[in-house]
């Protein structure tokens, strides 16, 4: 009878689950090696000194489970940030565990192809390959440092691929135009190319939007001027020499304005004098010439007090510009009763010459406020010196005794009067 060892030489080369177990179990001992070493030497994964179970189960050898007793930093390579969830098989690919290398550049190409050393770690974090906040600090320590619309974009809009040979990271040019030469080429308002334009980009432009340039103009740009394009003053491209002063870009204003005529009056051409940056037909602060356009004057138009060609040296009386005001008054007559020129104002406001809102003193009250100027001052010359009997309205003729006693009366005194008659009615 043949012995088990016997048959299992007959069985060469025939799979061991053929077979019976008492004899797969006292097989490594009849050759003469231990179990243990037998197990260590057959692994697939070399001399790997764990315990099977914290990765495989009895139920079947896959799929495998890590146990959370395994400790990956024990082999000097500890599982942190985005490891922790990556798959064995992707660093592991042979089954032979301590063949598998520990660099970077081991499982992650090198996309920077050797540029940037072969320390990953000085611009990627655990956490992500391609953590931007880790790249942003780098970034900081470089001539470049990324600011503005900078910090959104991709590495590779600025750091584009290059030929074999060529370099794609370092020693890149940090000038603006090195990436906008086309923005350059192609902008029209103003045209860079046609007027000359230097290519020190950052004269005009930041980091925030390229298309929002901010030049620090010689002339200071305000009001209207804000919202003009470049070209409407720089004609033709014109940039270095342009007229500063207002008449360079008005003078068609400056000619054909009528109200007034600039020409006709030989105004100056310093428009300042007059105009402000936020309309050319803003109206002028009269304020500045001494005499402030206050009530009617506000809206009145400038030919009807300039109407002579006179701006310099205008009077400001009233009696300039209301001598016929004056001379045709009748209720009542200045003329006549010659009233002074140079102080209408007296009477008359800049609201409206007429009606005056001159009031009475406060003695003439009661019946006597319907009556007009020239109810009581029947004579011309009886404005400055009045009093009750002086208008033929009250006459000796039609008091009776009882008024012969009161000192004053006979001479006509108005005092006299108001003593017992404050409201000036008759019998109060």
């Amino acid at each position: 009878m043949n012995s088990p060892l016997s048959s299992a030489r007959q069985r060469a080369g025939r799979p061991l689950r053929f077979l019976p177990r008492w004899v797969i179990v006292l097989l490594p001992v009849a050759l003469g090696r231990p179990l243990a070493a037998q197990e260590a030497t057959v692994s697939p994964h070399g001399p790997l000194k764990i315990e099977c179970r914290n990765c495989h189960g009895a139920e079947g050898w896959k799929p495998v489970r890590i146990s959370s007793r395994f400790n990956h930093a024990a082999f000097n390579f500890p599982l942190q940030g985005a490891h922790k969830t990556a798959a064995c098989m992707a660093c592991h690919q042979e089954l032979t565990f301590s063949k598998t290398a520990t660099r970077c550049v081991d499982c992650h190409r090198d996309t920077h192809r050797g540029e940037l050393g072969a320390s990953c770690d000085r611009c990627h974090s655990l956490r992500a390959f391609n953590d931007r906040s880790v790249l942003m600090r780098l970034h900081e320590t470089t001539r470049f440092p990324l600011q503005g619309a900078h910090l959104a974009i991709d590495c590779e809009s600025c750091h584009t691929p290059a030929a074999q040979g060529g370099l794609q990271f370092v020693a890149l040019s940090a000038s603006c135009v090195s990436c906008h030469e086309q923005q350059f080429l192609a902008t029209r308002s103003p045209d860079h190319v046609a007027g000359g334009f230097v290519r020190t980009c950052e004269l005009c432009h930041d980091a925030r939007v390229w298309n929002q340039a901010h030049f620090f103009h010689r002339m200071a740009l305000t009001g209207a001027h804000r919202a003009l394009t470049c070209d409407q003053c720089h004609i033709n491209h014109r940039y270095q020499g342009t007229p500063a002063d207002c008449v360079g870009c008005h003078q068609r204003d400056y000619d054909q304005t009528t109200q007034p005529n600039h020409l006709q009056v030989g105004f100056t051409t310093q428009c300042a004098t007059c105009h402000a940056t936020g309309s050319w037909t803003a109206p002028y602060d009269h304020n500045r010439s001494g005499f402030p356009l206050t009530g009617a004057h506000r809206s009145t138009a400038c030919t009807q007090c300039h109407g002579d060609g006179v701006y310099a040296g205008k009077p400001t009386t009233c009696a300039a510009c209301h001598q016929p005001d004056y001379d045709q008054a009748t209720n009542p007559r200045h003329t006549a009763a010659s009233f002074p020129l140079a102080t209408c104002n007296t009477c008359h406001t800049t609201t409206a010459w007429r009606p005056s809102p001159w009031t009475h003193p406060a003695t003439i009250s009661m019946n006597h406020q319907g009556a007009t100027c020239v109810d009581c001052h029947t004579n011309d010359a009886d404005y400055k010196v009045f009093s009750c009997f002086t208008s033929g309205c009250h006459v000796a003729s039609q008091v009776d005794g009882r008024h012969r006693g009161v000192s004053g009366y006979i001479s006509g005194s108005s005092t006299a009067c108001y003593r017992c008659h404050p409201s000036g009615r008759g019998g109060d």
